[in-house]
């Protein structure tokens, strides 16, 4: 069993910046994780995703170039470093883990991800 716990979600101006944590416990078998968002009125979608261990990172094309992953293995914690934020990044994001692999990385697709958390706020104002 998984458990996930994000943190560091806010309000934040347009061009702003936040860091997402996401605390991990338990054994991630797939060896993939990600960051995910739902928008008001709409669905869940891929942000990022990350190969544990390796630097293989994958991107929604909407945030690639703003938004990084990234893991710190001593800590059990993933991060997702988001800057120039955008009033569009206004969602509620989520942290999964044991997600299916998509060579060279993982992939972005919510299904394939089983263990979820209670997910983190973050908005963005113009």
């Amino acid at each position: 069993q998984v458990q996930l716990v994000e943190s560091g979600g806010g309000s934040v101006q347009a061009g702003g910046s936040l860091r997402l944590s996401c605390a991990a416990s338990g054994y991630t078998s797939s060896g993939c994780m990600g960051w995910f968002r739902r928008a008001p009125a709409k669905e869940r979608e891929g942000v990022a995703s990350i190969y544990l261990g390796t630097t293989n990172t994958r991107y929604d094309g909407s945030v690639e170039g703003r938004f990084t992953i990234s893991q710190d293995s001593a800590k059990n914690t993933l991060y997702l470093q988001m800057n120039s934020l955008q009033p569009e990044d206004t969602a509620m994001y989520y942290c999964a883990s044991d997600g299916r692999r998509l060579w060279p990385g993982c992939s972005t697709e919510p299904s394939t991800y089983k263990y979820w958390g209670q997910g983190t706020q973050v908005t963005v104002s113009s």
